[in-house]
């Protein structure tokens, strides 16, 4: 186990890092902040330079690969770092210098248990990516198939381990030490950062994400997902189809290309729609580095390592806050909130209304493309303080992706607004998932899976009740040889312990 002196050195080596970026201001000023951790904040910037404007992203760039990772996790928490960091770092794209190739191909050699050459005719010595966790070459397979071959860096595992134990550390003691600190729940955070981390770092977990989202973007036509060479994959390399399109960051090949702008945008929006509220499974880093345009005016998604899930429960009630907030119907999604647990009962109901219609109405008259709804999201923050909302990890993923799809969808059309290309979509959803037609099938789907389980329940009330005037079943008994003891009390405390352990068993069959 790392002692707290190596967790605290760590964090005091990497606080230096974040200091020269000016990445600690907030914390320091921040009045929630508790006491000790501003102290610390103040000795790791003691005598460096620190910049005028923060620079979030490009601290944890430098810190190194798994802090890209966590900067990327913290994005989702604006409530915790605040807006403006929470979108510096939704700049964090991975972009690393690369391994040496030798090195890529040595590690696809153990992986595969044999040589790359054996399943690929070709593979291209620069990658066409380095990321935090792994790097991308372009291959050609034996059977003549282009595909982008993924291979894990060597050594990342390790490196992850060490700043994930500190992390939770770190994130235990800040728990400690204030009431605000258990309310926005950091060791939770790091917690979600573990598991999604453990997932990225086993490339099988990530083709399978990429195959069910494949099967379950059916209704999308327009909305491709590459398919996985199995026979080439492993827990350390992923081998993918190959997509020859544009990314959707580079407008003016776009427009070269004679792309229709409005109508990328507007598939984006619906997929995400499909994937997170009637699917609950959506891919949960849509940024315009993984998403492409091909030919048909349709978009491909790229790395499935980070993806959210949303229980059904959880969906309706998010289709409803969406609805409630794009209608103005605020008592509608006060009561949601109270409903979904999300707002402790104490609270009332009205004054959250109320607190919703102060965020949700400045926006309402302003013109369709000066509507935000990550600007909704962050006036919904701003009170959660307040109301002693609890953080729901889903739901922040969840954010952070509508604040990510939305910034590609405006940079795809600036005219766009996410609130009016969502409103038909989640109103039909919410119809056919809330009202009668949906109600009666629900009904009978549980009415139908009662009368499944009747035998089966007949059955094991006569296993404990038989039939009047049958023999009850025997039950096995095993040979047990009988000792002799004399009389008097110790024949009287024998058979008291006999008929006790009788009365027992009996008990114990019958119940």
């Amino acid at each position: 186990m790392t002692s707290p002196l190596v967790h605290s050195w760590r964090l005091l080596k990497w606080g230096r890092i974040l200091a020269r970026h000016g990445a600690l201001r907030g914390i320091e000023r921040d009045p929630n902040t508790p006491a000790p951790v501003r102290r610390l904040a103040r000795i790791a910037r003691f005598g460096a330079r620190v910049p005028a404007q923060p620079r979030y992203a490009d601290a944890f760039q430098a810190i190194g690969p798994a802090a890209i990772k966590l900067g990327q996790t913290l994005a989702t928490r604006p409530d915790l770092v605040g807006e403006h960091a929470a979108h510096d770092l939704l700049r964090l794209q991975d972009q690393l210098p690369p391994v040496p190739f030798e090195t890529i191909r040595a590690a696809m050699a153990a992986s595969f248990g044999r040589d790359p050459n054996e399943l690929f005719q070709r593979i291209e010595e620069v990658p066409v990516g380095a990321a935090s966790i792994a790097q991308v070459h372009r291959a050609i397979t034996t059977d003549g198939r282009q595909v982008a071959v993924k291979v894990l860096r060597p050594g990342v595992e390790d490196d992850f381990t060490r700043a994930i134990d500190t992390y939770q550390w770190a994130a235990a003691q800040l728990e400690g030490m204030s009431i605000e600190a258990r309310r926005l729940r950091p060791r939770l955070t790091v917690e979600n950062f573990r598991r999604w981390t453990l997932r990225e770092l086993n490339f099988r977990r990530e083709a399978a994400s990429a195959s069910e989202l494949a099967e379950s973007m059916t209704a999308e036509p327009d909305f491709e997902v590459p398919a996985i060479d199995w026979q080439r994959s492993t827990a350390k390399v992923l081998t993918i189809e190959w997509i020859d399109g544009i990314k959707l960051s580079d407008r003016a090949a776009l427009l070269a290309a004679g792309y229709d702008l409005p109508k990328l945008a507007s598939t984006l929006v619906h997929a995400f729609l499909r994937q997170a509220i009637a699917e609950g499974f959506f891919h949960a880093d849509m940024h315009q580095g993984n998403l492409f345009a091909l030919p048909g005016n349709k978009i491909a998604a790229i790395d499935f390592g980070i993806m959210g899930r949303i229980d059904r429960r959880a969906r309706v009630w998010l289709a409803e806050i969406l609805y409630g907030l794009i209608t103005g119907n605020y008592k509608r999604v006060a009561e949601i909130h109270f409903e979904a647990g999300y707002v402790p009962s104490h609270h009332n109901v009205a004054e959250f209304a109320t607190a919703l219609r102060a965020v949700g109405e400045p926006m309402r008259g302003l013109p369709v493309k000066d509507m935000s709804i990550g600007m909704m999201l962050d006036g919904l923050f701003s009170i959660t303080r307040d109301f002693d909302m609890v953080t729901q990890p889903h739901l922040l993923l969840l954010q952070k992706t509508m604040v990510m799809v939305e910034g590609v969808a405006t940079g795809l059309d600036p005219n766009i607004n996410l609130w009016d290309t969502a409103a038909p979509f989640v109103r039909e959803w919410i119809r056919t998932e809330l009202g009668p037609e949906a109600a009666v099938a629900d009904r009978l789907i549980t009415d139908l899976r009662t009368l499944a389980r009747l035998p089966d329940l007949v059955r094991r009330i006569e296993a404990h009740y038989p039939v009047p005037g049958g023999e009850p079943p025997s039950l096995p008994l095993r040979e047990i040889e009988v000792v002799r003891i004399g009389g008097g009390w110790r024949y009287a405390a024998v058979a008291l312990l006999a008929a006790a352990a009788s009365v027992g068993a009996t008990l114990l069959m019958i119940h």
